[in-house]
């Protein structure tokens, strides 16, 4: 097996590697390319990672290239775990977000929407590559905001795709430990999109555990420190527990009280981890993914993807939460969307497992959400402005009319020369 790593100078990379190191020898493993348009990134990172392959003494190589397209021949899966405009980008995102009073979070807000602009046509050109050069690969896709790209993937990339997020192995493993329980025996049934989703049922060894996990969810929640995080009865009210993301939704005044306070924005944060590590992964004493990855915000990444590529790749028909078309599998959403939810996995793919209905408290924001979504992929394809628009007032979290305008203007401003697309600011 030949894997292929867009975005392999990422700090995420000896994450994937340590869990790839784990399956290797079940797949076949024989070389992983690590493709990264950063030449000094690529070469701190991929010389750890091959230290961490000789160390561990697993039998496949590691590759470097800047070029992806000296890269994908005779690929069969390709990883996509990229970031267009680096950390750079993500911390405008969060500052325009800012200058509006408005969330301005990676993946959600006005944040995740210039990011889904400056994203979806570089991963539609890495589709186009993939159809020329490696037409029997999988892609497999990490990219945030994954919902938004694994959708437009699906609709115009041509082809075979699945959206991974490390959102629901945590919480199963999360439940796993407040149950102290094997999480092996944890399933639970998270359903809605990608960062904008529920858990409505958890069995342990397939016995209904569900009121259980959340009592002690409230119990968490009672005990929680930090000031913004949901009161225990929005849990009761829901019947459900809601993915962290949806803080942004529920607690949208907290959240940009927060932000009015000057606290720092996450890419900062992220900018100071992913320093420590760089220098961590070039000391060449240093064989193993070291602790302080932790703090990245990839927890249980490597176990995720390493496992359903090895059902991808195995047939082994293994149940995973991912991202792809719904397919009738949550009745009330349209057919032809992406969603995320637990879907059995083999080599022709990942097919939804059927679920209830959503109600209607969770069905009316995926809704809109799904709406903002679609809009967004048309403005990002087609470059066309009044999608751009309608995509900003569609957002839950976007401007209103009197501010939208001034919204678009300062997001194609403050990413000149990232959004192909958008004719003078490309």
């Amino acid at each position: 097996m030949k894997i292929v790593v867009i975005g392999g100078g990422s700090t995420y990379t000896p994450e994937l590697i340590d869990g790839l190191i784990a399956r290797g020898a079940a797949l076949g493993l024989r070389e992983v390319w690590l493709v990264d348009p950063n030449v000094e990134r690529l070469r701190i990172v991929s010389a750890f990672a091959e230290r961490m392959v000789h160390h561990a003494g697993a039998r496949f190589r590691i590759e470097a290239r800047t070029d992806r397209r000296a890269a994908l021949p005779d690929a069969d899966f390709v990883l996509t775990q990229l970031r267009v405009g680096g950390q750079a980008a993500r911390h405008n995102d969060e500052l325009l977000g800012r200058r509006h009073d408005l969330i301005g979070q990676e993946t959600t807000g006005v944040g995740g929407f210039a990011k889904a602009l400056r994203t979806v046509p570089v991963m539609l050109d890495i589709a186009r590559d993939i159809r020329e050069l490696a037409p029997g690969a999988r892609l497999v896709n990490f990219t945030n905001p994954a919902g938004i790209v694994t959708e437009a993937l699906v609709r115009h990339g041509g082809v075979p795709v699945v959206g991974l997020c490390n959102n629901a192995i945590t919480m199963q493993r999360g439940i796993a430990r407040m149950l102290q329980v094997d999480p092996a025996t944890v399933r639970i049934e998270q359903v809605g999109l990608n960062h904008l989703n529920w858990v409505r049922q958890v069995t342990v060894g397939g016995d209904d555990a569900t009121d259980a996990v959340l009592q002690a969810y409230m119990d968490v929640l009672r005990h929680d420190e930090d000031p913004i995080h949901l009161p225990p009865w929005m849990i009761s009210l829901l019947h459900a527990i809601p993915s962290s993301y949806l803080e942004y939704f529920y607690l949208e005044s907290q959240i940009r009280e927060r932000q009015r306070s000057g606290a720092p924005t996450r890419a900062e944060i992220v900018m100071d981890v992913e320093r420590r590590l760089m220098e961590r992964y070039t000391d060449v004493h240093l064989c193993e993914k070291p602790a302080e990855l932790m703090e990245r915000g990839g927890a249980y990444y490597s176990t995720a993807a390493a496992a359903l590529i090895e059902s991808l790749w195995l047939g082994d028909g293994a149940e995973h939460v991912v991202n792809t078309r719904n397919a009738g599998a949550i009745p009330n959403l349209p057919d032809d969307v992406v969603v995320e939810l637990p879907c059995r996995v083999d080599a022709r793919g990942a097919a939804p497992l059927g679920v209830a209905p959503l109600a209607a408290e969770l069905h009316g924001l995926t809704s809109q959400v799904k709406a903002y979504e679609l809009l967004t992929i048309q403005a990002a394809v087609s470059g066309d402005e009044a999608a751009a628009l309608k995509a900003l007032l569609a957002n839950p979290l976007g401007p209103d009319v009197a501010h939208v305008e001034a919204v678009w203007h300062d997001l194609k401003r403050t990413n000149a020369g990232l959004l192909p697309t958008f004719g003078g600011h490309g």
